[in-house]
C-alpha cells in the first residue's frame, strides 16, 4: 500500500475541482490496517483541503461521516456530519440529534457507564447493507483539532454511535465485526421493513 503522505499528495495535486475519489469498499487491505497517528505530515492549508476533499466525499455518498481509510489514506483522519433529517419518531427512539460539520485527529473513546443500545448502522465502504450494531449509548471521547488543541467530549445516542463507528475504521475496524450477523439486511430491505420499525421488531423478524 501507498505511504499515507504519497496517497495524501495524489488527493490533492488533482485539485479542487475533481470528482470525490472513490470510496474503497471491504476487502481492501487498507481498511483492516490500523491507520497511522497523523503528526503534521501537511501544511495547515493541505490539511484543510484534504478534509475538504473528505467532507465532499461523504455528502456526495451521501453518509454521515467518513474515515480517511475508506478513500485510501492511512491517517488517523475522519469527518463527521449529520443533519439527523429523519422522522420525529426515529429521531426520538434513536436519539438522533443534528451533529454539525467537524473533523477529528487522532481520535479514541471509552464507554460511559454500562448503558448500550442497538440499532441498524451502513456503511460507505460496505454499500448495500444494514446490520444491528450494539454500541455504548454514551462515550466520552478524545481527540485534537487541525489546530492541534485537544478536545474532551462527551456524545450519546446517535452523535456517539457516528462518532464510534468512524473511530473504529481507524482501528481497521467494520461495524460487520461487531454486528448481529443474522440481522444483515440488504439496503432495499431494510428501507421496506425496518427504517421505521423498532429493533425489536426485526429481532423478531430476523431471529437475532
Amino acid at each position: 500500500m501507498q505511504r499515507p503522505i504519497d496517497t495524501a499528495r495524489s488527493l490533492l495535486d488533482a485539485g479542487p475541482d475533481a470528482p470525490p475519489p472513490a470510496i474503497v469498499q471491504l476487502g481492501h487491505p487498507v481498511l483492516r490496517t490500523p491507520a497511522l497517528p497523523y503528526d503534521g505530515e501537511l501544511t495547515d492549508h493541505e490539511l484543510l483541503a484534504l478534509l475538504g476533499i473528505m467532507r465532499r466525499t461523504m455528502q456526495a455518498a451521501p453518509g454521515v461521516g467518513l474515515a480517511a481509510p475508506q478513500i485510501g489514506l492511512g491517517w488517523q483522519l475522519a469527518v463527521l456530519e449529520d443533519a439527523a433529517d429523519v422522522s420525529e419518531q426515529v429521531a426520538a427512539e434513536r436519539e438522533r440529534t443534528p451533529m454539525p460539520y467537524f473533523p477529528i485527529v487522532n481520535p479514541s473513546y471509552s464507554p460511559m457507564g454500562e448503558t448500550t443500545t442497538a440499532f441498524f448502522e451502513g456503511c460507505l465502504s460496505m454499500a448495500g447493507y444494514q446490520g444491528v450494531v450494539e454500541r455504548p449509548r454514551e462515550i466520552a471521547a478524545t481527540y485534537f483539532t487541525i489546530d492541534g488543541e485537544q478536545v474532551s467530549r462527551e456524545f450519546r445516542g446517535w452523535p456517539a454511535r457516528i462518532y464510534q463507528h468512524e473511530t473504529d475504521h481507524l482501528a481497521g475496524t467494520v461495524y460487520i465485526d461487531k454486528a448481529e450477523i443474522r440481522s444483515l439486511t440488504c439496503a432495499d430491505e431494510y428501507a421496506a421493513r425496518y427504517a421505521q420499525q423498532s429493533v425489536g421488531e426485526a429481532r423478531a423478524a430476523l431471529g437475532f
